[in-house]
């Protein structure tokens, strides 16, 4: 093997990584949303969690992937403990598919249907292919196809010049007794785990395994001890994620690779009984490319059958391995580890975000619940909360800052910006409900009390608000198109309520019927609340604008006057609070 074999080999190398990781990066941008329908279907039964896993990791193709979301999850309460060892069982058998795929280069056959199999007969069109979507379309849906197939040319072509470069080596004796002294089970099982970890994907490294075995010196006694090493190594990259997580999602971690310790131990025994009672003629056969991958899934899928069952013992094991601590844990509200997967970055920010949401819709109503019966429980509650939204604003526009600084597609990236708005918007909310509350607590220090003429006026106007920070949220939470278009109107009326009270109040200020100190009160409530209808207009107008992917939130909503809904509602909010 001469040196330009020497740099070849790691010229493919480099390629056949580098494909594998473009190829599944791209595969995660686009199947975005399918990722967030599977993982938001998780449920305790363990084989909706196992199914899971494996469609999951099938479609990113990479079980660490998966994994790391999976801690993730955990680790933001998003997914319990039992729940995420369903799935992590599932991700080892998706996993396998990567090696089925890596087998079509092992084919060699006349038969032209065959050859058409073999990836150099189809990866040439495929790149053609990826290159037109990837470089002519705007379509960011196409990009992403484009990338996935110049992906996946790029690791066949590094499959495929690893492959040449080692050819030469079946013929060099030294190699082939390095392979002779892999059939030591316990030395094969550590080349496999130490190969893994170093590389930090199990697909990448079958599929280095199976390149070696194209020269004919890798037999299935040898490979099998390295396929089990890998399944251990691969583990490496979720317990590199755990850190810094709760005691939880380290648990998930630790899940992970005492699954495939155990799974590893079982079949080393299994395989170590075989090969010393019977000594079978298959352990000394060269290993095929087809015959690797059905190791693999064998592996994955046995070791899955045999342990799924036990799921509630191996939560036991590490729970005793991590033991709960007397110390309250804090749960991170939002996790850095999901921004790989922006489809669930996203997710995981809109529930953030809901959380935000309650708490500032919560104290503006205890706020305005204290104007006219002060509450010092209530007061507490409402300046604890409102730092409370401050520390989700912080929390929530850096993390969407980090997550846009990714490659976003068209429709993640309008989510991202919306979210951005929204924060902004529930964060004044907040504000609001403080200003407000200072005005209550004015009026109890200067021991002012509204007449019964302003008390109803007051109430109606708060009546209206709270209608619409109802439909504003039900717009953001569930989405509710309708409920964000007939917003604006009920809007447009709180603006008509506010000019026509502040008018009364003058009147009742000139017939001496109130204090000029009430007066200013009540200017300052009926401009907090005003302001609240603001934003919850710029709230629903931000939802409609994701429909329309228009983020030009006033342009847009020039255009709604003219619209039906509008007029109708129009008509309903002013005969309930105008007449």
């Amino acid at each position: 093997m001469s040196i330009f074999d020497i740099l070849n080999l790691l010229g493919g190398l480099c390629l056949f990584l580098f494909g594998m990781t473009l190829m599944g990066q791209a595969l995660e941008r686009s199947a975005g949303n399918k990722l967030k329908m599977l993982l938001g279907r998780m449920t305790t039964n363990r084989f909706a969690g196992l199914l899971t896993g494996i469609g999951v990791t099938a479609i990113i193709q990479s079980s660490s992937a998966t994994t790391v979301m999976v801690v993730g999850f955990v680790n933001s309460g998003l997914m319990t403990l039992k729940q995420s060892i369903h799935v992590i069982m599932g991700a080892n058998i998706g996993t396998t598919v990567t090696a089925w795929i890596l087998s079509l280069a092992g084919i060699s056959s006349e038969n032209t249907i065959l050859t058409l199999l073999k990836p150099t007969s189809f990866t040439p069109i495929l790149a053609l292919i990826g290159i037109v979507f990837y470089m002519m379309s705007k379509s960011t849906k196409r990009k992403n196809t484009g990338v996935i197939l110049l992906g996946f040319t790029t690791l066949m072509f590094g499959m495929e010049t690893m492959s040449d470069a080692v050819s030469g080596l079946r013929d060099i004796p030294e190699f082939q007794e390095m392979f002779l002294a892999f059939t030591n089970p316990v030395l094969g099982v550590l080349i496999g785990a130490i190969l893994t970890a170093i590389i930090q994907s199990s697909s990448a490294s079958v599929g280095i395994l199976q390149t070696l075995a194209n020269t004919g010196a890798v037999t299935y006694g040898a490979a099998v001890p390295i396929l089990i090493g890998q399944h251990i190594g691969t583990c490496i990259t979720a317990m590199l994620s755990a850190a810094g997580t709760n005691k939880n999602a380290k648990r998930a971690a630790l899940v992970h690779l005492c699954f495939n310790i155990i799974g590893g131990a079982i079949w080393l025994t299994v395989f170590c009984i075989i090969k010393t009672a019977f000594a079978p003629v298959l352990l000394s056969q060269s290993a095929s490319m087809a015959g690797i991958a059905a190791f693999h899934s064998v592996i994955s899928v046995a070791s899955t059958a045999i342990l799924l069952p036990f799921s509630g013992i191996l939560e036991k094991l590490v729970c005793r391995l991590i033991p709960d601590s007397h110390l309250p844990e804090k749960t991170n509200e939002l996790d850095e580890r999901l921004i790989e997967s922006p489809a669930l970055a996203l997710n995981q920010c809109k529930q953030t975000l809901d959380k935000m949401a309650v708490t500032a819709i919560d104290i503006l109503n205890k706020s305005i619940t204290c104007v006219l019966k002060y509450d010092e429980k209530f007061a507490e509650t409402i300046r604890k909360e409102e730092d409370r939204t401050d520390h989700f604003e912080d929390i929530i526009s850096t993390y969407l800052l980090k997550l846009t600084s990714r490659q976003l597609n068209e429709e993640e990236s309008i989510k991202a910006t919306e979210y951005m708005k929204l924060v902004g918007d529930y964060e004044r909310i907040a504000d609001h409900a403080v200003n407000i509350l200072e005005s209550a607590e004015e009026m109890k220090q200067k021991n002012i009390v509204f007449t019964d003429q302003a008390a109803a006026e007051y109430q109606k106007i708060c009546n209206a608000i709270l209608g619409i920070l109802n439909l504003s949220y039900l717009a953001f939470a569930k989405e509710d198109f309708h409920a964000a278009r007939i917003t604006e109107p009920l809007e447009e009326v709180i603006d008509t309520l506010r000019n026509r009270f502040r008018t009364r109040h003058v009147l009742r200020m000139q017939k001496g019927e109130c204090s000029v100190e009430a007066g200013f009160v009540w200017s300052d409530l009926l401009i907090n609340l005003e302001r609240v209808a603001d934003h919850c207009s710029n709230i629903s107008g931000c939802v409609l604008d994701t429909l329309d992917n228009n983020m030009n939130i006033h342009e847009s909503q020039r255009f709604r006057y003219s619209d039906e809904d509008f007029k109708q509602a129009y008509k309903s909010y002013e005969y309930k609070y105008l007449s």
